[in-house]
């Protein structure tokens, strides 16, 4: 069995965001040589996401609405996090709901998608660097 490993590297500009990293993780994939195996890709900060979805506007727009919804980033005493100092309690919920990691197939040397499938990195605590690791097992 082979073991891939690389780091991905985002700063989005804004407080939230989503980008579709599908590209990256193929290019991945093709460093990998890996045929047959599974594809982790996951969030290395605890106030970012990755996930898979329909890459279309109208959805991430409404991700973006309905999460502020559920967790709004103000008022900023809503949340005993932020008594430490922080402004962020809110893009500790959203990431929970949003998830951590994905996981995909990999077969034939391809990732194994259903329709519109495609693989999201979001950000809830943005204007810096953070990272999402792609680990590819298999053969």
């Amino acid at each position: 069995m082979k073991s891939y490993r690389k780091e991905l590297w985002f700063n989005i500009p804004e407080r939230r965001g989503f980008i579709n990293i599908t590209d990256h993780v193929v290019q991945c994939l093709t460093e990998s040589s890996i045929r047959e195996g599974l594809c982790l890709i996951n969030a290395m900060h605890i106030t970012a996401s990755v996930f898979i979805n329909d890459d279309e506007g109208g959805l991430h727009r409404d991700f973006d609405r309905w999460l502020e919804h559920l967790a709004p980033h103000e008022p900023l005493d809503r949340y005993r996090h932020n008594d430490t100092g922080e402004d962020n309690g809110d893009a500790h919920l959203k990431r929970t709901i949003m998830g951590r990691e994905a996981v995909v197939a990999v077969t034939d040397g391809k990732l194994d998608f259903g329709p519109w499938e495609q693989i999201f990195y979001g950000e809830f605590d943005g204007r810096r660097r953070k990272r999402v690791l792609v680990k590819i097992i298999g053969e």
